[in-house]
This record gives structure tokens, C-alpha cells and sequence, in this order.
């Protein structure tokens, strides 16, 4: 979901604002990953075969045509990679993400009053906040709208999430995804109500934000522009309908098997393994194949859960610890260790 905020409820900032240092890079064995032997790798491999020929790198061109040619999943991942262990001084935090599907119409109308809009021409960065683009009405009469929602608190948490779907008035289903942004930097509603001392940390969810804000309208839409942040959309069918949204690779993601990560540490379309602890611990072979601008560190990922609002539920309730690895062609990973520290 190139765009999307990540982890939508809150981002309490990463560990308290603790300052990253340089990545540390640890080379383990497979044997060194907890549940490795008990994964279904072959569904690994699927959702790495959907994106690894996306990847522009010699190695991993060939590293995907082998895979291409038909591999015995395990064997062809402890063949060709080497697991890593990235660090940077920040404990590790696993957050999920979903696809919301909201209720709107084409036409304003009805309960139909809130718009999803097409990002307008000559957009300058930044832009307008959100205050001002709603409260000026700055967009009105440019034609710009996709679709009318219900609910305004869906709309911001579908700027949140940057993609989504809409079940329209007439029975047809739309998918709208990122399409630009006002240039503000996204400021987390959670933390807000938690700096303000209205929940703690623990309490914050994205069910208990939408609670807050509907049974406090005003004072509501007053913490809902404290996020100065606006996205734009653009619809994009051509995706079937049994397929997640796309990703930051330009593909589907996969429930439970796609995860975003900080693509200036973790190369997009890596396979990655996560032990996440918590609540519905998770030992599991997952591919890099999105981003947030939340999600930020190496050891910082956000599982994408799937669509509507089972998932949503599930997603929110995600704020776990654990560990990630990144598995690595072989050379790769040995050319970032010295050779008097392996």
C-alpha cells in the first residue's frame, strides 16, 4: 500500500523515541529459528514467487528462476539464503494492518455525506492540513469525488490504512488505493488521547478510537485534526476481487504471509521470518512486499491481516514483541559480516 501510514491506530512512536544506531548484522542457522521446521513453506514460496522477478538485483534474478523451475520449499529456502538478524537498538515491534471495506454510494446523498477524493492539480508540498481542506471546504465543486461514505471516522481510518473497498449503494464493489497526499507528516490520533491522558497505551486500539470519537462528536472531529496528514485516492480495479490490495511492490499482498517492513534496511520482496510473541504468538515464513511510514527500524514490521472488519479487529489488537529475520542470498549476507566475527 505504497503511501499508507502503517500500523493505523497508533505508531506511539516506536519504543518510546528511541534513537536508532547503525544496523548490527548477526548471521544465524536455521536451526537458530524458533517453529522453522513446523512452517508450511510452500506457502512461503508462493507468495515469494509473486514478487522475487520484481527485484533488481543479479542475485535475486537468479535466486527467482530456480525457484521457478519447481524447488521442495524448505530445502530450496535453507539451499539458498542465510537467515539475518538486523538490529539497531529498538526492541522489536509487530503491529497488523488491514484492508477496510466501507459503505458509500457515487452520488452524495442520504447518509452518503463524506467524500473520498482524487488528489486535485497543482497539490504543493505541504499543502493544505486537514483542518483546512475540511473545514474550508477547499475541495468542494472540483469534481474530484470517487465515492460518498457513511462515516467520516471510516474515512480517516481509510486514509490510516491507504486502500480499501467500497460496497456502493447498488450492490457493486469499487477498490480505491493510495493516490497522493497533502505532504503533512501523519501524527498518531492513539498517542494523542493517550498524551492528553484519556486512555494508557494498552487501552488504545483502533475500536476504541472509533468508540471515543463517535461518542464525542465535537471534541471528535476537533482530535481527528490534530493528524494533519490528508490522502488522496485513485481506484484501482483491476485487481480481483479475490486478491488483497496492492502493495509497495505494485502486487496483492497476502493475509497472514505478506509483511511491511523499512525498506531502507529490509529489500522489498525478501522473505522474512517472524517469531512474534504476545497475544496468538506467531512463528511464520513471511515476504517483504509492503510499507508504512510508520514503519520504520529493523526490527519494526506490520502483518497484514486481510479485509473488512473482522480483520480490523484483528489487526488493532496487534502490538507484540518477538523477533524478525531477514533471510538473505548467500554471498549477500556473508559480504555484511567480517570475516573475524563469523
Amino acid at each position: 500500500m505504497t503511501g499508507r501510514i502503517g500500523s493505523a491506530v497508533f505508531a506511539l512512536t516506536l519504543a518510546g523515541g528511541t534513537v536508532m544506531a547503525d544496523p548490527n548484522y548477526s548471521l544465524l542457522s536455521f536451526s537458530d529459528l524458533r517453529g522453522w521446521a513446523e512452517d508450511d513453506h510452500q506457502a512461503g514460496l508462493d507468495v515469494f514467487l509473486r514478487t522475487c522477478g520484481d527485484i533488481d538485483a543479479e542475485d535475486w534474478r537468479t535466486i527467482c528462476a530456480l525457484a521457478r523451475k519447481g524447488q521442495e520449499a524448505r530445502r530450496f529456502f535453507e539451499t539458498f539464503f542465510v537467515p539475518v538478524l538486523i538490529e539497531d537498538g529498538r526492541d522489536m515491534l509487530f503491529t497488523g494492518y488491514y484492508e477496510p471495506e466501507l459503505t458509500g454510494a457515487r452520488f452524495r446523498g442520504g447518509p452518503y455525506q463524506y467524500p473520498l477524493y482524487r488528489p486535485p492539480d497543482g497539490i504543493e508540498d505541504p499543502w493544505f492540513t486537514r483542518r483546512e481542506i475540511e473545514e474550508r471546504a477547499v475541495l468542494d465543486g472540483k469534481g474530484l469525488e470517487i465515492a460518498w461514505i457513511d462515516d467520516p471516522v471510516d474515512v480517516f481510518f481509510l486514509q490510516v490504512q491507504g486502500s480499501g473497498r467500497v460496497r456502493l449503494d447498488d450492490g457493486s464493489v469499487i477498490r480505491v488505493g493510495y493516490g497522493g497526499a497533502n505532504g503533512h507528516e501523519y501524527s498518531s490520533v492513539g498517542s494523542e488521547l493517550v498524551r492528553r491522558g484519556v486512555y494508557e497505551p494498552y487501552q488504545v486500539s483502533t475500536d476504541v478510537i472509533r468508540s471515543w470519537v463517535r461518542r464525542n462528536p465535537e471534541a471528535g472531529q476537533e482530535l481527528l485534526w490534530t493528524n494533519k496528514s490528508f490522502v488522496f485516492f485513485r481506484e484501482i480495479n483491476h485487481v480481483p476481487a479475490d486478491q488483497g490490495p496492492l502493495g509497495a511492490m505494485g502486487r496483492p499482498v497476502t493475509p497472514g504471509r505478506t509483511i511491511a517492513v523499512d525498506p531502507s534496511i529490509v529489500r522489498l520482496g525478501s522473505p522474512v521470518w517472524i517469531e512474534k510473541s504476545g497475544e496468538g504468538p506467531l512463528n511464520r515464513l513471511m515476504v517483504a512486499q509492503d510499507t508504512g511510514s510508520a514503519i520504520t527500524g529493523a526490527q519494526r514490521a506490520d502483518i497484514f491481516i486481510g479485509t473488512g472488519d473482522v480483520a480490523g479487529q484483528r489487526a488493532g489488537r496487534i502490538r507484540d514483541g518477538g523477533r524478525m529475520i531477514v533471510l538473505m542470498p548467500i554471498q549477500r549476507a556473508l559480504a555484511l559480516v567480517p570475516e573475524t566475527v563469523r
